[in-house]
């Protein structure tokens, strides 16, 4: 016969207790920004793989010329000074741990969450287009890419010397960066209407 506790019987609380079959899930993984040091960017993506930690460190290629007039092309962060991360909550401590990684972006006590369409949008994309950072914002007509592996994402698009280009801006960081697209894969935000194709024209990098 069950001891008993009160009104209730040890064998009815016990079950309680345990946990329902299926409730049991992992902690859901998310994107976050982290700062690192100077120049660590590279360096704190490598330590990130080899802890299999899933990871997302942009770069876009330059032809760089060193001092003795010798030139080579190097790759580069797009977004000096961060990288992306996909992980739980419980595995933050693991990635503040990793040397050359500063903080989260976010509050004092939390981390922002990176929007998943941004960020995965942006790793199928950057194969295939033309990017480089790009400093200083300039007020012009925002965008939206209707075309191609950027889909969905919202830009301003500025003059550049050999015709136009769309630059996207990722908020949480205050980073920009600019991408080569032609002119009939953007539209003007909030209307449906194309913006005027110029088939000799591209956006410029």
């Amino acid at each position: 016969m069950p001891q008993t506790t009160g009104n209730h019987s040890q064998a009815a609380i016990e079950p309680a207790l345990l946990p329902i079959d299926g409730q049991i899930t992992e902690q859901p993984s998310h994107w976050y920004a982290i700062y690192t040091s100077p120049r660590h960017e590279k360096y704190v993506s490598e330590h990130l793989r080899h802890r299999d930690i899933e990871q997302f460190l942009p770069l876009y290629q330059r032809v760089h010329r060193w001092k003795n007039g010798c030139k080579a092309r190097v790759e580069l962060p797009l977004f000096p000074g961060y990288l992306f991360v996909k992980i739980t909550r419980r595995q933050r401590v693991r990635v503040l741990e990793l040397p050359g990684v500063i903080s989260f972006v976010g509050t004092r006590t939390e981390p922002a969450l990176l929007s998943e369409f941004e960020i995965e949008t942006l790793r199928s994309g950057l194969p295939l287009h033309k990017f480089e950072p790009y400093r200083q914002l300039a007020v012009g007509q925002k965008v939206q890419i209707t075309c191609g592996a950027l889909t969905g994402l919202t830009g301003v698009l500025v003059r550049h010397a050999n015709g136009y280009r769309v630059v996207i801006t990722v908020e949480l960081i205050h980073q920009s960066v600019a991408v080569e697209l032609d002119a009939h894969d953007v539209e003007p935000c909030g209307t449906n209407s194309r913006l005027p194709k110029a088939p000799h024209h591209r956006f410029q990098s």
